[in-house]
């Protein structure tokens, strides 16, 4: 069974003939409206009927249908930049012409016609809004006007979408349904064209090592969102275009998800497609935005780009009003929401989520084999406000109406498209490590380290501009400094930016997982050598607040890991002293399931995890004391065993704290979190096609019920539908 059909089962129910005649009458009514309001503000009102109001209105939108296929040719000879450019001056060229033609309005009068477009956006957003009419039925248009208007006719090309609804968790999916806030995932649910499975996100549970995963089948290049490249000597850092495009380059060849005929639009990685925009690894290139031309359905239309415009102020608005909110309710966790986070959430969930809107039509109406898209709003919200706080789930109100817009025109492109809709990651809630502490982990590692004057690079931010980089950086063909990291004084209270010195000691949080390196040695230390330098260091951090897990590659003989065992037994008295944070209990008095009888669990080779009440070996098995990982689930020992093996894994790789409710502290300024594991965070969304059916052999059955727990698992699943599809050759 098809899933865009033309009588659209996968999107709302389809218009009846009068539906669309009331409807079509109703937008040209508030956009006469709308540009009555205009002529108002300039003195011109009285000098116009509503005949005129109405094939004023209608010729605007006869003009930019004629107008755009001219307007496409000249913006596909350059970039969304030259784009933006044509379809701005084309927009006021077009209403010039269609204002002087039926209103009077001279041609040397521009600032007349740019007023009265500014308001007829404004009067005409709002009407739209109070008559439900659909924000994006232009985008829809556009997919008809390419194809010339006609239905399509006989077998139709397979396809497939594949977007992601980057740090939506399975559960808030469907506590969504439940609240009616998304209807059209629903639907496909009540009529059978579609099945919602979870799927376990291994640790690190990162947008970029997802997507790593499944557009590349290869997730063990990116240990987190930012690590030490001992190879290059540099801090890496998932976002920044140029270090993207390195990880990419190491990526294995002829693996691409989205190989022969794919698009690639607001993701980290290419995939191997042959169209990529807005993509981290491209972005520094030239022409990183992609081809000028599919951008023109946005900054050529004179109602949508106004009204998008408009609606991303109204999102900053939005924003200040519900960040209050928070403050006079006094609703905890909470972070700080920063002013220039309200442009962010602005820009994020309007402005970038049109532009992919009208990317992925584009996109379908050319009949790409395969689309791919990001869209951030939801995990951006959920990392400020909190994961199911209502500014957030409201943000999912707008991605199901993505789904019903898509579906709307995959009935009218000659392309037959199935939709599958993924999560990266979900997002767990809790106070930060800083609130629980009083100390960022950088701070805390170089007071464990015994007084050594160290230089800490220290890199906790700059994830929420991701998109904005890829638009900057493919803008200005270099790199957006908006994540640069800094260095940290022994002092703590100076920063400067990092040059050609390498840093005695890196620290980087991304969400609950944290990561230590030492970068002056060659190679990853083992417990030994990292005991041998700081007594204090892995014990103390092991019993700091906040702090459930620490992974420290192993030793093959069980001094060092007895070394520690003794430290935590002891809690460090007489060594730091008050300076080590305890929670309840002590090693000599487990409070949880012990592990079996014996000395430090050390000689099996692997990575040793040290937790505040025991130590867990993940090479053999073996616990002494309380087993550390009992609070993170039974898949943490393997995820933790695999990320060990990786090459830039962290030398010390830390967890921070779980509860009973999922809550977890992130070691960087975000209420809402993910990275590590524990909570919502791993409980990854998969949204298929009932007709595209699950391989039992990709599936992991160690659990009440078989899941996907890999991104590597779903990349090999999607090359199988596009092969059933026969969008895709052979397994290379």
């Amino acid at each position: 069974m098809s899933t865009a059909p033309r009588a659209q089962p996968n999107g709302p129910p389809e218009q009846t003939l009068t539906g669309r005649v009331v409807s079509t009458v109703v937008s040209v009514g508030v956009a006469a409206l709308g540009l009555w309001a205009g002529l108002a503000v300039v003195g011109r009102a009285g000098q116009v009927t509503v005949a005129e109001l109405v094939a004023t209105s209608l010729a605007l939108l006869v003009a930019e249908l004629v107008a755009r296929p001219f307007l496409r040719a000249l913006a596909g000879r350059g970039s969304a930049l030259l784009a933006l450019a044509i379809g701005l001056v084309g927009q006021l060229a077009i209403s010039g012409l269609v204002a002087y033609a039926f209103l009077g309005v001279r041609l040397r009068h521009w600032y007349v016609v740019a007023v009265v477009l500014g308001v007829m956006a404004v009067v005409t957003a709002i009407g739209r809004w109070l008559v439900g009419a659909s924000d994006t039925a232009y985008v829809v248009g556009h997919a008809l006007h390419r194809r010339g208007g006609a239905q399509p006719s006989g077998p139709r090309a397979k396809g497939l979408v594949v977007l992601q609804f980057d740090g939506v968790s399975a559960g808030v999916m469907q506590r969504a349904m439940a609240s009616g806030q998304a209807p059209t995932v629903s639907r496909w649910l009540t009529q059978g064209t579609h099945q919602l499975r979870e799927w376990w996100v291994p640790v690190p549970s990162t947008t970029p090592a997802s997507q790593a995963g499944i557009l590349h089948g290869d997730d063990t290049q990116v240990p987190g969102f930012r690590w030490w490249d001992r190879e290059l000597g540099r801090l890496m850092v998932s976002n920044r275009s140029a270090d993207a495009a390195v990880v990419e380059s190491r990526f294995p060849p002829g693996h691409g998800l989205l190989r022969e005929g794919g698009v690639a639009i607001s993701t980290a990685f290419t995939g191997e497609a042959d169209h990529a925009f807005l993509v981290f690894s491209r972005a520094g290139t030239r022409g990183g935005l992609g081809s000028g031309a599919s951008y023109i359905p946005l900054f050529a239309s004179p109602f949508l780009l106004p009204r998008t415009l408009l609606l991303t102020l109204g999102e900053m608005v939005k924003e200040l009003y519900q960040a209050r909110r928070q403050r006079v309710r006094d609703v905890q966790p909470r972070i700080h929401r920063k002013l220039s986070y309200v442009a962010l959430r602005g820009i994020t969930n309007v402005f970038l989520r049109t532009l992919n809107l009208v990317l992925v039509t584009d996109a379908m109406s050319r009949g790409a084999a395969i689309v791919f898209v990001d869209f951030v709003d939801y995990d951006e919200i959920a990392h400020h406000a909190g994961p199911e706080r209502p500014e957030a789930m409201r943000a999912l109100e707008g991605l199901d109406t993505v789904l019903g817009e898509l579906a709307r025109a995959a009935a009218a492109v000659a392309t037959d498209y199935d939709f599958v809709v993924w999560s990266d990651h979900g997002q767990s809630l809790g106070p930060t490590f800083e609130q629980l502490t009083g100390a960022t982990l950088a701070e805390r590692v170089e007071a464990l380290m015994e007084g050594d004057a160290v230089s800490t690079l220290e890199s906790a931010n700059g994830d929420d501009w991701g998109p904005l980089n890829a638009l900057l950086s493919s803008t200005f063909t270099r790199a957006s400094r908006s994540s640069r990291p800094l260095v940290v004084g022994p002092d703590r209270g100076s920063t400067r930016a990092v040059g050609d010195e390498t840093p005695d000691v890196v620290v980087v949080g991304g969400g609950n997982l944290g990561m230590v390196w030492f970068p002056g040695l060659p190679t990853r230390p083992t417990l030994e050598q990292v005991t041998a330098r700081w007594p204090g260091l892995v014990p103390g951090l092991a019993l700091t607040d906040g702090v459930g897990a620490v992974m420290v590659a192993g030793d093959l003989a069980d001094d060092a890991v007895g070394q520690v065992a003794a430290a935590l037994a002891a809690d460090l008295r007489g060594g730091l002293g008050s300076d080590v944070h305890r929670g309840p209990g002590s090693m000599s008095q487990p409070t949880g399931r012990p592990g079996p009888e014996g000395s430090a669990a050390a000689g099996h080779g692997g990575a040793v995890v040290v937790g505040p009440h025991g130590i867990h070996h993940l090479g053999s098995g073996r616990v002494t004391g309380v087993d550390p990982l009992v609070p993170y689930g039974p898949r943490t020992a393997g995820d933790l065993a695999r990320l060990s093996t990786t090459e830039h894994c962290g030398d010390l790789v830390l967890l921070s704290t779980v509860d009973a409710n999922g809550m977890v502290h992130a070691f960087e300024e975000q209420v809402g979190s993910h990275g590590g594991v524990g909570g919502p965070q791993n409980n990854g969304l998969l949204l298929h096609p009932t007709h595209l059916e699950i391989s039992d052999d990709l599936l992991c059955d160690h659990g009440p019920v078989p899941l996907f727990t890999s991104p590597v698992a779903i990349h090999d699943q999607i090359q199988r539908w596009r092969r059933a599809q026969g969008t895709l050759g052979a397994q290379p």
